[in-house]
């Protein structure tokens, strides 16, 4: 019975080789990813209130909330950093956010080429002005 496990490996191959494709043509076909996929992060500024529980919740500590106090004791948000290169996506940040203001995006496309880059500042094109006594 010599060959046997070669003519069985065979068959596999060439039942494969002219069956259905599997394989998406990325970036061609852009796949069609769940709502609620991990990628990157968007935060809601408005919704946000600076608490950092979601930056405690991080097991690997990736994300820097920054905040000032006006004169009422309030706090306000003025930079939200999160270290891409090192975080697991696992998720605990997003589920423990008291105001539902940190969400996943579909966006999966964060190779960079330099560890620096990956550091994402998710206040960046939003407008951060801290108010002063209201």
């Amino acid at each position: 019975m010599f060959g046997q496990g070669l003519l069985k490996g065979l068959s596999i191959t060439w039942h494969f080789c002219f069956g259905k494709a599997v394989t998406e043509q990325y970036p061609e076909r852009r796949p069609n990813l769940p709502p609620a996929s991990h990628g990157s992060f968007r935060l809601e500024r408005e919704k946000c209130i600076a608490c950092g529980i979601c930056a405690n919740a991080c097991p690997n500590h990736v994300i820097t909330v920054e905040s000032e106090r006006d004169e009422q004791k309030k706090r306000h948000l003025t930079g939200y950093r999160v270290k891409l290169g090192q975080c697991l996506f696992c998720g605990l940040c997003v589920e423990s956010c008291p105001q539902g203001a940190l969400h996943w995006q579909p966006d999966f496309e964060l190779a960079c080429y330099r560890h620096e880059d990956t550091e994402q500042d998710l206040l960046v094109g939003q407008a951060v002005e801290v108010k002063k006594g209201a």
